[in-house]
């Protein structure tokens, strides 16, 4: 399982654009040293020949031009390798969002419904950005931490071995005490980062249900929690700052002190005449910038680690499979009338020991409405995940006109289907265009037809811009009735085979509420209706009325349509009191 899990971590990374700006950065790393051990070149020749040979300004004057000329090249080197870590960056978190999102969305409800809502923003958003110093930053500097040291200590060699040797000897102890620290501060990292998706999902609850709180008076109690979780997210930050700036000053001591120990070396050597004065100047000028990239890799460790837990939540999400393989098939499967057959279907979620739903059998006919009942939690939802392909059946089939369903197009197979969800969903946008989701390329004939039809019309003409009117977030402006009939006025516009509703005339008016039940009758005409069904005015427009209990399907008589089985009144412990229970 880890070695597929690896493999796929793999693929995710390697599909993404970072190997190619990583390239160019590693070649202006080679060249920008190779500029610099060239400015250091310039430079000790220039000291040795003005304090030691007492040379004039003319006779330097083209080394100063050479320096001069190295020291622009060095620069415009380090800005275009900035510029190209950057811009691939951008390039790089681009790609990773789009993937990610893409991902999600292809993963459907079945996997969001079970994931906090604000730790995925938090994925999406803020792990996304942490990638910008992780891949614009701590990637690039880890390139030029091997290649600039390694190509200083080629140079030095053939100058003093000595001094090269000491280079080799003391380079080790800076990695060896990152990887050290990194660990833990790794784990103080991962924490952090716990915190924050936990007091992002705590702000992102309060404010949806910011009416709930204020009608059982809990502003205060939320308050508190969202100070509580605060303040652990602050202590999380803090610990995970105090192991970097630990990590920190130890790097620059340990830094300071290999400098002064070659230093040393150096001048003794010097003053007992084993080494020019030239040399042991320009090592002392190549010292620092030998070490540099790994002081500046230690102040990038911290951004690394931040980047590579967001880079580790984010490959935990791409290495979740996709439910459904994109099939090929014969497009008239799918053509209408639709027969949807159950055979056999038995799923059971992996926190629950029994099936929610055990050998069930139904043929869901053209032309035919069938109200599907139960207890909450008896099924029904999952029966519906399962015929729009958002969790995949463990055992039996569903077919569609006598075609494995699995074997049908996912994109496609969801064209068929209308839904009519008992909470629909409006997206921040115009009336027009929460009304083209449905159908993005349908007339404006269309949608009005379809807004009559579902008794939207009315109310859409007396907003203040009509349907050009600016929706808020989940269709605020808007009553539920309303909303339940734009929901009701997509399906129309889609005029799918197949529709599916979840009690879609619950939050509408009667006269409204007859007007939608005679159209939906017209709609079934040709078409496959299943209606999730909770009161005995809907169950009564059905043909058929199919009860789920206990994860088995039961076909009840026309004389036996209600909602939910009978309830029994049972006697409580105090002689004065009763309880309602549902018989089992």
């Amino acid at each position: 399982m880890s070695t597929i899990r690896k493999t796929k971590r793999k693929r995710v990374l390697n599909g993404l654009p970072r190997r190619r700006f990583l390239a160019g950065a590693a070649i202006l790393d080679v060249l920008s040293t190779g500029v610099t051990i060239a400015q250091m070149m310039f430079l000790s020749q220039i000291v040795a020949a003005v304090f030691l040979l007492h040379k004039d300004f003319a006779l330097v004057f083209p080394q100063l031009l050479l320096l001069l000329g190295t020291i622009i090249l060095h620069a415009g080197c380090v800005w275009g390798r900035d510029v190209s870590v950057q811009y691939g960056a951008i390039r790089w978190k681009n790609a990773v969002r789009q993937r990610l999102f893409a991902h999600v969305l292809q993963l459907g409800p079945s996997y969001s419904k079970n994931e906090a809502t604000g730790e995925l923003v938090t994925v999406l958003y803020e792990g996304i950005e942490r990638l910008d110093a992780y891949i614009g930053q701590y990637l690039p500097q880890l390139t030029t931490s091997i290649l600039v040291p390694f190509l200083i200590a080629i140079f030095v060699f053939p100058l003093d071995w000595i001094s090269g040797v000491l280079f080799l000897l003391t380079l080790p102890i800076i990695p060896l005490l990152m990887i050290l620290i990194g660990s833990f501060a790794e784990q103080r990292t991962r924490q952090q980062w716990q915190a924050l998706s936990r007091l992002s999902a705590t702000l992102l609850d309060a404010i949806q249900g910011l009416g709930t709180l204020k009608l059982f008076g809990q502003s205060t109690s939320a308050s508190k929690q969202i100070a509580f979780v605060s303040d652990s997210f602050r202590k999380k930050t803090l610990n995970m700052l105090g192991v970097a700036f630990l990590s920190g000053a130890v790097l620059e001591f340990m830094v300071a002190a290999a400098i002064g120990l070659i230093a040393v070396t150096l001048g003794v050597r010097l003053v007992n005449g084993g080494i020019s004065f030239s040399n042991v100047f320009l090592i002392l000028l190549l010292a620092p910038e030998f070490y540099r990239p790994l002081r500046e890799l230690g102040v990038q460790h911290h951004a690394g680690m931040e980047g590579k837990v967001a880079m580790k939540r984010i490959n935990e999400i791409l290495a979740i499979p996709l439910p459904m393989d994109r099939k090929t098939f014969s497009p008239f499967v799918l053509s209408a009338p639709l027969t949807i057959t159950f055979s056999d279907i038995a799923y059971t979620y992996p926190t629950s020991e029994q099936p929610v739903l055990d050998r069930i059998n139904l043929t869901l006919s053209p032309g035919t409405c069938t109200a599907l009942i139960g207890r909450s939690g008896e099924g029904k939802s999952t029966l519906v995940h399962l015929l729009m392909r958002f969790i995949k059946e463990q055992s039996g089939q569903i077919s569609v006109n006598g075609c494995a369903l699995s074997d049908l197009p996912v994109e496609m197979w969801r064209n068929s289907i209308a839904l009519v969800p008992q909470r629909p969903s409006l997206f921040a946008g115009s009336v027009l265009d929460n009304l083209r989701l449905a159908r993005p390329d349908a007339s404006e004939a269309e949608i009005l037809r379809a807004c009559e039809q579902a008794g939207a019309a009315a109310f859409i003409e007396q907003l203040p811009q009509g349907y050009a009117t600016w929706l808020g977030e989940r269709g605020a402006r808007l009553s539920a009735g309303q909303i339940q009939r734009l929901a009701i006025a997509r399906a129309f516009l889609k005029d799918a085979p197949l529709l599916i509703m979840d009690e879609s005339t619950s939050s509408l008016d009667p006269e409204s509420e007859t007007h939608i039940r005679q159209a939906l009758e017209r709609l079934t005409h040709n078409r496959t209706v299943l209606v999730i069904a909770h009161r005995q005015n809907t169950i009564a427009c059905a043909q058929r009325v199919i009860s789920l209990e206990a994860g088995t399907l039961i076909e009840r008589e026309t004389a036996e349509r209600m909602v939910l089985p009978p309830y029994k009144v049972t006697p409580h412990v105090s002689d004065r009191a009763q309880r309602i229970e549902v018989s089992s």
